[in-house]
């Protein structure tokens, strides 16, 4: 009996731990939430609408109650160059879904599955994006200006896009389900503008960032293994405790203009 009340005082002690942000639970990788879906079921190849029909949603909303597409399998349709301002597609399944210059402004698309999905030339200023699959998904030239994008980004494209005051940290509130963070591991992040976002303890592993704008970015406690920086401005970004660890840093601007010296396992500069 004393073994288990000393296991449960444990189990108690460091749940309080997590909760409080003392102790961080395991990260939260987007293998372990595929491990639970059928990736070739209806829900997440098919559609329940049509274009048409979404067109027709989105003419029945008004301003005050914008349309409503939360849960629905809305898989690879074309819906590109729609305007969906402040429209709901939280949980939503838009697998290979072309959303090309579509207008996503404020909209909320928390926990939204988009693997595979076409969103260039979108504007996603000011969504929500939280817990989102958007895994090698394509956002060239898309803008993401305010908005809040801890999702998994993982071999997306997103060359030429803009993430000025972007918010991609953890969150280190909700960590029931292991720590939420934006992962762009393995990203294409050429040219990127990171303008004054926040990238706290985000995974940039392997990522290929070349021409990219860390100006004023903070990056403290980010994961850079075996990222190539190339050419990157970090003019104002904070590097406090993030990791470097085979990391290539090739022709940085600004780097006297940034704390470079306290991350970890910082190579030489090429």
């Amino acid at each position: 009996m004393q073994s288990k009340f000393k296991l449960s005082l444990l189990i108690t002690g460091l749940a309080l731990l997590i909760s409080s942000g003392i102790l961080l639970a395991p990260k939260l990788y987007a293998q372990n939430m595929m491990d639970h879906v059928d990736l070739s079921s209806k829900a997440m190849t098919q559609s329940e609408l049509t274009r048409e029909q979404v067109i027709a949603r989105l003419k029945m909303a008004s301003k005050d109650k914008p349309a409503n597409f939360s849960s629905m399998a809305l898989n690879g349709l074309d819906l590109s160059h729609l305007d969906f301002t402040n429209v709901n597609f939280r949980a939503a399944n838009m697998n290979k879904t072309n959303l090309e210059g579509a207008i996503l402004r404020g909209a909320i698309l928390d926990q939204a599955w988009m693997l595979n999905a076409n969103l260039k030339g979108a504007d996603l200023t000011g969504a929500n994006i939280f817990q989102a699959q958007m895994l090698k998904a394509n956002f060239e030239n898309a803008v993401f200006d305010n908005a809040r994008l801890a999702s998994n980004l993982t071999g997306a494209n997103l060359k030429n896009a803009s993430l000025k005051h972007a918010n991609l940290a953890a969150d280190m509130k909700n960590q029931s389900m292991g720590l939420i963070t934006g992962n762009l591991s393995s990203t294409n992040l050429e040219n990127v503008d990171f303008t004054g976002a926040n990238l706290a303890r985000t995974i940039l592993e392997f990522a290929q960032l070349k021409g990219t704008k860390l100006v004023n970015t903070n990056l403290e406690k980010a994961e850079l293994d075996g990222a190539t920086l190339d050419e990157v401005d970090v003019t104002g970004a904070n590097f406090e405790g993030a990791d470097f660890n085979s990391t290539k840093l090739i022709n940085l601007k600004g780097v006297g203009k940034s704390n470079l010296q306290e991350a970890k396992n910082v190579p030489p500069l090429q």
